[in-house]
């Protein structure tokens, strides 16, 4: 663990992650992508324990966007499949590891077994109180704001709020993440510059790290890099420091 890695004070409170890459990693090497896919679940069992090794409170992986069912049918089948060799296969570690569990994205119209293994894998590390595991699985920023519009409005029309009470706490109590703190980091692997979709209400204030690595090959040591450049920026949420020039 390097320095930087140790410096809990200045850590990042909160970093989110977007696995980038699996597939050309494959392509690379000549493997079909679902063998990127498996060799990517690696680097994020790899990711999760360091992150908690480190003091980081919580890490949201996002791991399935509500896009991502428009892929090839043998790529998303063997998603699935890993999801479910994930839960059975890393549970218990993440149970006896103190860390917590939580699913934000669209629940109401998943298969009945996958919503079974994520809320299974919610209950039982319910009680834990060490590092937050937030998994971002059939998620999309834009889905997860609409559907906290619905509710206002709803309450709204049937007059358990007025229109003039809606203020930005509101609208975050609605989201997904309620409860969870902004990302103060967003990290995303293989070179790629865009959100994709991912925590746009919650990323307004969020510094960012784009890393050329392909997720399979991303380590502990490149996580360490990405908070060696949290700790240079300035972060000042639209204000100044005290007795900074305009």
């Amino acid at each position: 663990m390097r320095p930087a890695a140790r410096d809990v004070a200045r850590l990042p409170a909160h970093v989110a992650i977007i696995m980038d890459g699996n597939g050309r990693w494959a392509r690379a090497k000549g493997l079909p992508r679902t063998e990127g896919h498996r060799r990517g679940v690696q680097t994020l069992r790899d990711i999760v324990r360091h992150a908690g090794e480190v003091g980081v409170r919580y890490l949201t992986l996002y791991s399935f966007s509500s896009e991502n069912w428009s892929r090839p049918l043998e790529e998303v089948q063997t998603l699935m499949l890993l999801l479910k060799v994930f839960v059975r296969r890393d549970l218990a570690e993440l149970v006896s590891s103190n860390v917590q569990v939580r699913v934000i994205g669209e629940r109401s119209d998943l298969p009945a077994d996958i919503l079974g293994l994520l809320e299974e894998a919610e209950t039982r590390t319910a009680g834990n109180d060490g590092l937050t595991l937030v998994v971002a699985f059939n998620y999309g920023a834009r889905n997860e704001i609409a559907r906290a519009m619905r509710s206002i409005a709803t309450d709204i029309a049937a007059g358990r709020l007025s229109a003039d009470s809606v203020t930005e706490a509101t609208i975050g109590e609605r989201l997904d993440t309620a409860g969870i703190p902004d990302p103060d980091l967003i990290i995303r692997t293989s070179g790629e510059q865009r959100l994709s979709n991912f925590l746009l209400w919650q990323a307004a204030y969020a510094e960012f790290y784009f890393s050329p690595v392909l997720w399979p090959d991303f380590s502990a040591d490149h996580f360490d890099d990405a908070l060696e450049a949290f700790y240079a920026r300035d972060r000042r949420f639209g204000g100044l420091k005290v007795g900074a020039e305009v």
